[in-house]
């Protein structure tokens, strides 16, 4: 349970807590049903396991293998913002649910609709753009 809160999971300590009670409460139960000798070598063994499990979770190698070595460095819809602007009209490439990709002035953007859900292959019409982000509304066909 301590190292399912150490590596698993993030947040209160709940498990952490658990497990180091249900630790303590072995080596009570070793000490009260088996006796003082196994109590002391159930003791020196918990104690020697937890070392050692500090010991290597402290080494620099052992949370070099569980971390993620990928540096993310795309962005999303980075565009030059006078190449778009409110007005201009495009098409839906998937569904924007509120938000999906569209090609606009033969550009794909990702774009945000803004009341209503728009299916693929509709009609769209640029509302605002705002720092990065491309705000569309469906045009009715009369």
């Amino acid at each position: 349970m301590v190292l399912l809160e150490i590596l698993v999971i993030p947040g209160m300590g709940v498990a952490g807590v658990l497990g180091f009670l249900l630790m303590a409460v072995a080596v009570f139960l070793s000490y009260s049903r088996i006796g003082t000798t196994a109590g002391h070598y159930v003791l020196a063994g918990t104690i020697a396991v937890n070392l050692l499990f500090l010991v290597l979770a402290l080494r620099a190698n052992t949370w070099n293998r569980l971390m993620l070595k990928k540096n993310v460095d795309s962005r999303v819809n980075v565009f030059d913002q006078s190449g778009i602007k409110p007005g201009d009209t495009g098409t839906t490439i998937s569904r924007c649910t509120p938000s999906g990709k569209a090609l606009i002035n033969n550009e794909f953007y990702e774009v945000h609709a803004r009341s209503e859900f728009i299916d693929e292959d509709q009609p769209i019409e640029v509302i605002k753009v705002e720092f990065n982000k491309i705000f569309v509304k469906h045009i009715k066909n009369n």
